[in-house]
């Protein structure tokens, strides 16, 4: 390590402990210091690492936990980015943060699909995950191509790493790579010829873009898709599941590749962000014992169904960013076997996207066919989450409309059923988070680990 290299991660890590010592708490500020120092710092601190990539709309932060703690179960040193720092600076936090260690060494970042081509600059990943690419925050990423396109170009940097893909998803075989590519999916129902919603995104054939016929749909555009007219069809998959045991609004079992496992939250999009990391772990050559072991514990991660007691209410919070994990979000609730109450908080800040048309094409129609005794409309955009709720056909004698967070948390305590839903967009979760730490709910409410 050269003069500049380590005078910068001296810096950082200076700065890092003042920040944790006398201010409880950390930041991407640490990186920023040492990147000023040194613009080459990452790949100073990276190149001793395995560096896993994960990316792409929904999905991200809980199949980065979930592929952390199965590599965990083998490996010694496993280092990740919890906090949600995915840009450069906090990437470079997190490395900063990492103990002096002997022996193999993982990296698993979560990183935003804006920022995957500026992180790549700096570090080679020898592995790329990606998830999956819906409609999300058009004034920042614009259409899925222009997503997808933004995130091939970051792992063309590393040309040789391989892509593990969703293969469920036609965009993800819509064009070639230089990469290499591995798929995963579902193959877990018989064949039965059908289409997608009309209302659904990325369902023209790439080659000759007629509209996509599927033998299968999981959700949304995923599924076992083929196009009628040229013969376009979904890839051979590499990891696949093949049967889905049992699904409820908490949890959910289903068999990979001959292996029976199961994960502590309930939904469909949460077995698909379990199948990629299984991917990443067989990738790995990890025992399947360990595997179940990593996917079988329950630590919620921030908004991906963390429970929370606010007086006598169990309070399940939920992030939602766009329509298809919305939806997702909404077939889960619908399962619930208990009467329960709903929030939803939207604000339309630069990390939630500043539009919020995206709530039009959202299912709220299926909250009024649930019977839902009492709704709450808050966060700073009250006013268009009550009407799409009226809209909806929520009964305006059970909705109630409140903006300040304080008021909602004590609204809560007052709802008439014992479980609660909370659904809330990225800033909203945060302060409502805050909020709930101020006042002893919960510890670290700005935390995303």
């Amino acid at each position: 390590m050269g003069f500049k290299s380590a005078l910068a991660v001296a810096a950082g890590k200076t700065s890092q402990w003042v920040l944790k010592t006398f201010f409880k708490g950390g930041s991407s500020y640490p990186g920023k210091l040492a990147l000023a120092i040194d613009p080459q710092i990452l790949d100073t601190l990276a190149k001793d690492y395995k560096v896993i990539v994960v990316t792409g709309t929904n999905g991200k932060t809980l199949t980065t936990a979930l592929t952390v703690n199965i590599l965990k179960q083998q490996f010694d040193h496993v280092l990740t980015n919890p906090t949600g720092a995915n840009m450069v600076q906090g990437i470079v936090s997190t490395f900063l943060q990492a103990k002096k260690s002997q022996g193999e060494k993982f990296a698993v970042l979560e990183i935003d699909e804006a920022s995957l081509s500026k992180v790549t600059e700096y570090i080679k990943p020898e592995l790329f995950l990606f998830t999956n690419i819906f409609r999300d925050q058009m004034d920042r990423y614009g259409e899925i191509y222009t997503t997808y396109r933004l995130i091939t170009e970051g792992a063309a940097k590393s040309p040789n790493a391989p892509i593990i893909c969703n293969g469920d998803s036609p965009i993800f075989n819509s064009v070639e790579t230089v990469n290499p590519r591995k798929y995963y999916g579902f193959d877990h129902l018989p064949d039965e010829e059908q289409m997608a919603h009309y209302n659904t995104d990325g369902v023209l054939c790439p080659v000759c873009h007629h509209i996509l016929h599927y033998k299968m749909i999981t959700y949304a555009n995923l599924g076992k898709y083929y196009c009628p007219n040229c013969g376009f069809h979904r890839p051979e998959l590499d990891y696949t599941l093949t049967k889905m045991v049992r699904m409820d609004n908490v949890s959910a079992d289903f068999v990979i590749d001959g292996e029976e496992y199961g994960i502590e939250v309930g939904g469909m999009y949460n077995v698909y962000n379990a199948l990629a990391a299984t991917a990443v772990a067989e990738y790995y050559h990890v025992a399947p014992e360990k595997i179940r072991q990593g996917l079988g514990y329950d630590e919620k991660v921030f908004g991906r169904q963390e429970v929370v007691k606010i007086g006598d209410k169990i309070c399940t919070l939920i992030l939602v960013k766009n329509p298809v994990g919305l939806n997702q979000v909404i077939d889960m609730i619908g399962l619930a076997p208990y009467p329960f109450s709903l929030v939803s908080l939207l604000n339309a800040n630069y990390a939630d996207g500043i539009d919020v048309s995206w709530i039009w094409d959202g299912n709220h129609e299926a909250f009024a066919e649930m019977n839902i005794p009492a709704v709450i409309a808050g966060g700073e955009r009250h006013e268009d989450m009550a009407l799409r709720l009226k809209v909806a056909g929520i009964p305006e004698e059970r909705l109630t409309e409140t903006k300040e967070l304080t008021e909602v948390i004590e609204d809560i305590k007052l709802l008439p059923t014992e479980h609660v839903y909370i659904l809330a967009t990225y800033t909203a979760v945060l302060q409502l988070r805050k909020e709930l730490a101020n006042q002893g709910y919960i510890k670290g409410g700005m935390d995303r680990g």
